[in-house]
């Protein structure tokens, strides 16, 4: 995907940053804001199903492209039709860099925490 086609590009993905707050009473709290709405590729590579702490997990591992933006962090989450992606890399284009991005994804494991 040397140049990305708007074409190609036909997901609504949301951006989320984690940010932590005190109440009233002073007490740290985390939630998760909204950074942006963009359109996106979302591809699915392959779902696996696991053993955890007695409990099974499943984790989906995906391939989001979307138009490059700055800012963008591994510390982020992306969302997708309601589900949650923790962004597992950044890995921009081979020409500039600059174009788009390419972002490795797992849902299913800790939904972003």
């Amino acid at each position: 995907m040397s140049n990305v086609a708007s074409g190609i590009l036909r997901h609504r993905v949301l951006i989320q940053q984690q940010v932590t707050t005190k109440d009233s009473d002073g007490v740290e709290q985390t939630a998760w804001v909204d950074v942006a709405t963009v359109w996106a590729s979302v591809e699915p590579l392959s779902a696996r199903e696991f053993i955890q702490s007695g409990q099974t997990q499943s984790a989906v591992t995906a391939r989001i492209t979307m138009r490059y933006r700055d800012g963008l962090l591994p510390s982020m989450r992306l969302v997708h039709r309601g589900e949650i992606f923790n962004i597992a890399g950044l890995l921009p284009d081979k020409a500039s860099g600059l174009e788009y991005i390419t972002i490795p994804v797992a849902a299913g494991v800790n939904d972003g925490q």
